[in-house]
């Protein structure tokens, strides 16, 4: 599977938080259109079916981003 780079990865992130927050406040059908919109994108570019795999996923390949998996909870 081709992974999006980094960079593109990073900017879809800040596309879905921002419209996620611009969702709950305002509501309209064209944020949440392009919301599924970028959504699709993330889960195509990481190969994901899921959002909030796709937001996780896209997160682990960031610059920065720690190896270790922290889906745990810390003992």
């Amino acid at each position: 599977m081709l992974l999006a780079h980094p960079a593109v990865l990073k900017n879809l992130i800040e596309q879905y938080e921002t419209l996620r927050v611009l969702h709950a406040e305002v509501g309209s059908l064209e944020v949440r259109q392009r919301m599924d919109d970028i959504a699709y994108t993330l889960c195509v570019s990481t190969g994901t079916n899921d959002v909030d795999a796709a937001l996780i996923a896209a997160r682990f390949h960031l610059p920065g981003a720690r190896p270790e998996d922290d889906s745990r909870l810390a003992d």
